[in-house]
Parts: C-alpha cells; structure tokens; sequence
C-alpha cells in the first residue's frame, strides 16, 4: 500500500435550502392565507476516525469533497429536506490545518467526530412573515450558504517511543524484536520508507513504539528523504536514538550522534529537547572500541541514559525495555495538539456592510443583506418594506448618512436600485 501522510484539500458544506413563497389554495377555503415551508439545513462535513486507516491515499486524487445542499421549501407547509452529512474517514492521529495559515484546526487524536464546515440554515418560508397587518407577504428568506474552506490533513501517528538514527543502524530489528511488527528488514540504504508502528510489552506496561525511515545529515536541506517522517514522531515521549556501536565505518560514534540531534534541532527544537535514551547497538560486533570514546561523557553530560544492545541476538534487550517503561512512568501523556483558529462568526462578521461610490451611486453588498434580498418580491410594497425595515434596523442607512448621501442619490443592492429619501 502506498503510504500518503498530508495531503490538501477543499471542503464545502451544503447550502440552506430557501423558503417558500406559497398560499393556500383551496375550494371553500377563500381567504387560506400563506402557507411556504421552511428550507432544510445543509448538510455539514465530518470527519470521523477510522481506526483501521493508517494512511490518507483515499484522498490523494480527491482533493474535493461537497455536502448535499438542502431541499427548499414547498406550500402547504412542507420543510426541505435536510442534506445529507459528509463523513470523511481518517487514521487517528490526524491533524487539520488551515491551508492559508498552517494554523491547527483540529487534533483528531481524541477519537471523536469533527465537524469541520457547517451546513448552510434553511431559509424561512412566508408563513413565519404573516402578521394581522400584512396578511399576504410575498417574501420568504433564502437558506444561507454553507462554510467552506481549503485545508490541509496531516497524519502525526500517536506512539510514546520513537526511534532515530542514520539508515542501517538496526531501527527495524529492533522494532521487530521488541514488538510484534514485521518491518522490511534490509543491508541496503533506506530500507525503511514507510513509519511502522509496534507494541511492546513490559510486564504488565505496554507501550507503542515508532520507527521512521532514517536521517542523514543534511537532511534539513533536503538530502536523503529529508524530514518529511518525523512529524511521525512529533508526539512521541520518548526518543530511542540508536547508533552503530561496531563502527563499521570506521567514524567516530559521537560524531554520529550529535549530527543526528542536529538534524532533529533543525526540524523542531522541541522535538530535540525530548528526553532520549541513547542505544549502541551490533555490540557483538564492535572492533575498536577507540571509535566509542567520549559516547559516554556525552551521555552523562547530556543528562541520557545509555544501552549497549544487539538487537539481532537480544542481548541488553531486556534492560532496555525495562528502562524505557520506567522512564515512560515519570513523562507526561502524549501530546495532543490545541486549535490555533476558530472559524466561529462573530456578530460583527455576520453584520459586515460594505458601502462603495462609484461615479455617485452607493453600491452596498454584506452577506447578511445578500441573504436577506434573495428571498424578497421587490415589486410588492409589503415585501420591499419589510427589505428596507431590515437595512435600516441592521444600520445601512446609517452609514449611508455617514458616507455623505443626499436625498435623490441612487443606492444600488445586488441588482435593485432606488432614490434614497430622507
């Protein structure tokens, strides 16, 4: 399987469906009076975990994903049928961002359901406008679109131990000596391209381990596969930084680890400044013990802990293990990333009047006033008063005093124009 772990992608919410503009109509009902249903809600989209998905390939080349809009309106009173939801499925793990930013949205890391564009209100139908003094309106509101954005879905898998190191140095052995997965396992440069997740068990602790393909140095700048796999362990607790103890070859172990932990400074300082244990493994094949020297000072000067192991015969192994569970005992639980943006809409944003003179006439858009003029019957006069009643209660004419209009001036609203009067 083809492994994909970000991808960008549009998302749209369903539009409200309109009210109706209806009257009865009936044989000995003479006088039956407006009977327009109400619009359905659009539906929303919705993102759910599946926790048998590791990967994002599903959207790879479908990068546009739309709710159903909502029914209008009929007479007799009948709603709209709402839309239905779109529920998009996800590995847990996944975080949403705002495309434009690069801001958090969402950590779908919690389990639940997310609702990440909310359909469109159905609009109101002409009944909910009857009053003794307007008996017939022939207007009805229009149903208000659905949210919509561009996003991006970046998969972070939760494990509390992650593995680092140059390729080859045993990351995959050891995984599957320790846990139950079965990595490709191979004496060739970056046999690991995919992350594997493990389990392992110690006593009655458990804990998940992740292995990702291996850093080299320059990574940062793109050499090797470069960083694009530790966002994989962004979350994790706990880093295993394994290292050829036998020296193969021929370079000096410290100078190998600290080029690691500087690749891992490039990419996240925070990543870096995780706690970490230092791993030598192929210990049964160490032959100069010279090319080892000052791993330890580092290691205590570091503050880190240090194992020899050798992962294809298990020794030091158990240790090890022993060593980790206690130090996963002492750190806090996995990270769980906190939204950086919130798409609520203010009052003031649901509100917004634009006002534009251009060659004397006042063009006024809003999508609050779009909303309200789509369902409006301009050449009744109840149905065009009750539109003016809503511009000068949500402060148009206000602001048209305050951009200096005069009696007779033309205001032009999505398509209608009229003199103003004072």
């Amino acid at each position: 399987m083809i492994f994909i772990d970000k991808v960008k992608m549009y998302i749209k919410a369903g539009n409200g469906g309109n009210g109706s503009v209806s009257f009865r109509r009936e044989k000995y009902v003479p006088n039956g009076g407006p009977d327009g249903g109400d619009g359905g809600r659009g539906g929303n989209v919705i993102f759910v975990v599946d926790e048998g998905k590791n990967t994002l390939l599903d959207y790879k080349n479908r990068r546009k994903h739309v709710a159903q809009n909502g029914e209008n309106g009929g007479g007799k009173r009948f709603a709209g049928k709402s839309g239905t939801d779109l529920f998009l499925p996800v590995p847990k793990g996944t975080v949403i961002k705002d495309a434009e930013t690069g801001k958090v949205i969402h950590d779908m890391s919690d389990g639940e359901p997310y609702i990440a564009a909310r359909g469109g209100k159905g609009g109101w139908g002409n009944s909910h406008f009857a009053t003794p003094t307007r008996q017939a309106p022939r207007f009805a509101k229009n149903g208000t679109e659905g949210e919509e954005r561009d996003i991006i879905l970046e998969l972070k898998m939760i494990a509390d131990v992650g593995l680092v190191g140059f390729p080859n140095v045993g990351k995959s052995t050891l995984l599957s000596k320790i846990t139950a997965a079965n990595p490709k396992i191979g004496n060739y440069p970056f046999t690991t391209l995919t992350p594997n997740l493990g389990v392992a068990s110690v006593y009655e602790q458990t804990f998940v381990v992740a292995d990702i393909p291996g850093l080299i140095e320059g990574a940062s700048e793109g050499l090797g596969l470069g960083h694009d796999f530790l966002r994989h362990i962004d979350r994790c607790r706990l880093m295993l930084h394994l290292f050829d103890a036998s020296c193969e070859e021929g370079e000096m172990a410290l100078e190998k680890i600290k080029k690691i932990i500087n690749e891992l400074e490039k990419f996240s300082p925070a990543l870096a400044s995780r706690p970490m244990i230092l791993v030598g493994n192929k210990q049964d094949s160490v032959y100069d013990e010279s090319l080892l020297e000052g791993v330890e000072d580092f290691a205590k000067e570091k503050n880190m802990q240090l194992y020899y192991i050798s992962a294809v015969t298990g020794k030091g192994l158990k240790e090890l293990l022993e060593g980790v569970a206690e130090t996963l005992k002492t750190l806090p639980p996995i990270i769980a990333y906190e939204s950086e943006i919130s798409f609520d809409i203010t009052p003031e944003r649901v509100r917004e009047t634009v006002i534009e003179n251009v060659n004397g006439v006042y063009h006024v858009t809003g999508e609050w006033i779009k909303r309200a003029a789509g369902g409006v019957y301009f050449d009744d006069y109840e149905s065009f008063n009750y539109f003016q009643k809503i511009l000068k209660k949500g402060g148009v004419f206000e602001a048209l005093v305050e951009r200096g209009i005069k009696e007779g001036d033309t205001v032009e609203i999505y398509g209608l124009e009229f003199n103003y009067v004072e």
